[in-house]
């Protein structure tokens, strides 16, 4: 069964105490560039560093003593992988997480830092899915899967509830939400919570271009696949297709999709560092990027941005703002 507002509730109890209520930014320098009120929902500033701590705590909290014993496997390109390792540490749960080889070091290194194994694969020729439900079989564990879960996507929509509020506390409505997508279950989870809080506001998923799936699927009214040939710099959203449970409520609940260039998010990252003092991972800017660079008309509305996280090593990020 796909999540409702009332599991998003349920989750917002369950992470109250745990995770972190992250603020919404504004800077007039950009209100101005964008011709109306932009928000920023700086979901860098969630433990481990991303959204994605609020769906995995919401899903191991629910686990049964025994299913705790016998811990979970999460597979992930690095920010759920951090978000399931941080959450079975605070749980006493045991964490196998499997992680592409090339996935940022310092990824890589958190993971392991909170506890959890990590099992290396090659993204291009190997599949984390097989490799991450065959670990799962042999340890006779809870596979904890980044995005199409109910209570994975009700726990990210957390971020959605929260910014619906914060938008009413600051006096604001929301014209539209603009959120990253890789699988979609962040996407998913913010168009549930914002929509029973502002049902007019249109939901837009962004992504790099060509990792646009999305963006594809929902023009053509099925799911499809990128083609495994695209390169991008936004490692954490290079989901190969919309997931199972996300996509129908993607085709209910979202008004598009769009896509953004490296070059633009890396712009985005630049002035979200200079205007708003944030570091924000390529993933996590891509949303920020649409709006900057005129991907729907923001003049004379209210419009939110979800910065999804900030985990970006030293040297991609001095790279990416220093043009």
């Amino acid at each position: 069964m796909p999540p409702d507002y009332n599991d998003i509730l349920a989750a917002s109890e369950r992470l109250s105490g745990h995770a972190v209520a992250t603020p919404v930014l504004e800077s007039p320098d950009l209100n101005d560039l964008i011709g109306g009120r932009l928000l920023v929902k700086a979901e860098m500033l969630q433990l481990t560093g991303s959204f994605k701590f609020r769906g995995a705590f919401n899903k191991l909290s629910q686990l049964t003593e025994k299913e705790r014993k016998s811990g979970v496997v999460a597979y992930s390109s690095g920010n759920h992988a951090q978000g399931v390792a941080a959450a079975a540490k605070m749980l006493g749960i045991p964490a196998v997480i499997v992680m592409p080889a090339d996935a940022p070091a310092m990824k890589i290194a958190n993971t392991r830092a909170y506890g959890a194994k990590v099992v290396l694969y090659d993204r291009w020729t190997e599949s984390r899915e097989a490799i991450g439900g065959r670990i799962a079989e042999e340890r006779g564990s809870v596979l904890v899967k980044p995005f199409d879960d109910p209570d994975i996507i009700a726990g990210q929509g957390t971020s959605g509830l929260e910014l619906a509020r914060q938008a009413k506390a600051l006096g604001a409505g929301l014209d539209a939400v603009l959120v990253p997508v890789s699988g979609g279950g962040l996407v998913a989870g913010v168009a549930l919570a914002v929509k029973a809080e502002f049902p007019k506001a249109e939901i837009y998923g962004v992504e790099p271009e060509g990792f646009d799936d999305l963006r594809r699927s929902l023009e053509a009214g099925q799911r499809v696949a990128n083609d495994g040939q695209s390169r991008s710099f936004c490692d954490a959203l290079m989901a190969p297709m919309p997931g199972e449970i996300t996509f129908p409520i993607h085709q209910r609940f979202l008004s598009g999709g769009l896509a953004v260039s490296d070059a633009e998010v890396s712009q985005a990252m630049k002035l979200a560092f200079e205007r708003l003092k944030l570091v924000v991972e390529p993933g996590g800017a891509v949303a920020l990027a649409a709006v900057l660079n005129g991907r729907i008309d923001c003049r004379g509305r209210t419009i939110a941005v979800i910065c999804s996280g900030g985990n970006v090593d030293s040297a991609t990020f001095a790279r990416a703002i220093a043009g």
